[in-house]
């Protein structure tokens, strides 16, 4: 099973390609070539010297054909312009996530009429195709059967995508399959682009004794999931299989991953919790309509049955999130926490 994987250097193309290299298999089926592919090479990626990975380095349209030269049974599409670099630049946008993104169908397409399997398309979309409207205000619980209407380019070239992936999808063309992403808690490493990066700032930076701004009202609610779940959703949404029942993938319906509900001011209650009240202060309020703006039009409460008749479920609680990225990243933390914290 030849399987690829795009953004693969990223925060989470790393988890990903991570998990599969320890199982090895996808679907019960062994993994024989996991390909990475990325614009930017990661000097540090620790999965290159492994026999079943293939690194392909460069911008995504042009080595498509490479990616493409064999058969491909999965691809993971995660490459992607994040939320605010596609608000300041909409070229940039639609080339990195609609051009790019029509362009890898196209090959895998392609691919599948010269001979080879119907590639298996996973692709990570977002809460952000949500978002409200005076004509069509949102309910509280959202769902996959709630009218999208994004109020972003980000979330209006993930839905773009969506419907491509559908369409190719009835056509025969691909086997595709879209996973909506809540906002991921707490990403490790440098702040990135993304509207919502504040959302891990916010925690992450304090643990580091560095200071922090929160952009919105703390009162703001958000949807969130930590990267282990976050993973977990990807991965048991690609490999279901179609039908009807429990653990069965039934329509061409994006699936909404799991999202835990929770304001900001219970984010900074528990950094206070878990790192104490001069942790807590390194975070300072500094309003910023245009991030408000942005993650204020993204719902806050889903309703997680689609995913959970995949046997999906969200987080239990902020604290644990929390407790996760201390498990995980104890290097990064060098606040001293009180004992049990961690």
């Amino acid at each position: 099973m030849r399987i690829i994987v795009t953004g693969a250097s990223g925060f989470l193309g790393r988890l990903l390609v991570g998990r599969l290299l320890r199982t090895r298999t996808f679907g019960g089926a062994p993994i024989t070539r996991l390909v990475l592919a990325d614009r930017v090479l990661d000097p540090a990626l620790q999965f290159a010297g492994d026999p079943l990975v293939e690194v392909v380095h460069g911008d995504l349209t042009d080595r498509l054909a490479d990616l493409f030269d064999r058969p491909v049974d999965a691809v993971f599409h995660l490459a992607a312009a994040v939320s605010a670099a596609c608000e300041a630049d909409f070229d940039l946008g639609m080339s990195a996530n609609v051009d790019t993104t029509r362009a890898l169908l196209e090959a895998a397409r392609a691919r599948s009429r010269a001979g080879g399997p119907v590639p298996r398309v996973l692709f990570a979309s977002s809460l952000a195709v949500y978002g409200s409207d005076p004509a069509l205000p949102p309910p509280p619980v959202i769902s996959e059967t709630t009218v999208p209407l994004p109020q972003s380019s980000y979330g209006t070239q993930k839905l773009v995508c969506e419907q491509l992936i559908a369409d190719y999808t009835r056509r025969g063309f691909v086997d595709g399959r879209v996973a909506r992403l809540m906002t991921v808690v707490v990403r490790p490493g440098a702040p990135n682009a993304a509207a919502s990066g504040f959302l891990s700032g916010i925690i992450r930076e304090p643990l580091a004794r560095l200071p922090a701004a929160c952009p919105v009202d703390p009162r703001l609610q958000v949807a969130v999931a930590s990267p282990r779940r976050t993973i977990e959703g990807i991965l048991r949404v690609a490999q279901a299989e179609r039908g009807t029942g429990p653990g069965r993938l039934e329509g061409r319906l994006p699936v909404n991953l799991p999202a835990l509900t929770v304001r900001v001011a219970e984010m900074l209650a528990t950094l206070r919790q878990v790192a104490g009240a001069a942790t807590a202060a390194l975070v300072t309020l500094a309003p910023d309509p245009a991030i408000e703006a942005v993650v204020g039009s993204w719902p806050a409460v889903f309703d997680n049955r689609r995913a959970a008749a995949l046997g999906l479920e969200p987080d239990g609680s902020f604290l644990s999130l929390v407790q996760d990225y201390l498990t995980d990243h104890p290097a990064a933390v060098t606040v001293d926490l009180p004992r049990g914290a961690g």
